[in-house]
């Protein structure tokens, strides 16, 4: 989907596990890159190289993070750390930033659902990814943009849409 004569955005991802009950470090990194390969190629990113770091870790972690970035003392499922203010459609720099995710949340909430956690965690991925890309849902209209991005990415992989009861 990358305009015609251009190459496809290729993304450098960098995965930590730090806490947290996660699968191992490989499962990880798979799941991570089919999520960012399908984004990108359902967005239609071309351009330079860039890197992306996707941190795994447990509640009480993110918790920390959450407080000290956000103001919001509680943990979360996921943070972005955006490298450059991006706007939807803007090309990449060389870093896109940090995604971080919490086990634990993520655990519930997939429980909660009625979602296998796996599916959630890709979810939570292209949510943080957009995030970096500059999409946000702080009003109607970028919340029904960015969703429909993830339904249509998410889709692309095989993932149930997230927004369906």
């Amino acid at each position: 989907m990358t305009p015609t004569g251009t190459r496809a955005l290729a993304v450098e991802i960098d995965v930590g596990v730090e806490a947290g009950d996660w699968p191992g470090a490989d499962e990880l990194e798979a799941l991570v890159r089919e999520v960012v390969d399908a984004a990108a190629a359902r967005l239609g990113l071309s351009g330079a190289d860039t890197e992306l770091s996707v941190l795994f870790t447990d509640d009480a972690a993110i918790r920390r993070l959450n407080a000290e970035w956000r103001g919001k003392d509680r943990p979360t499922n996921v943070l972005s750390f955006p490298a450059f203010d991006l706007a939807p459609g803007d090309a990449p720099g060389p870093m896109l930033g940090d995604i971080v995710i919490a086990s634990q949340t993520v655990a519930r909430e997939a429980e909660l659902e009625g979602k296998s956690f796996d599916d959630h965690l890709r979810h939570l991925v292209v949510h943080g990814f957009l995030h970096l890309l500059g999409y946000d849902h702080e009003n109607d209209t970028e919340a029904g943009e960015m969703e429909g991005a993830e339904r249509a990415i998410l889709a692309d992989i095989g993932v149930p849409d997230p927004y369906c009861d």
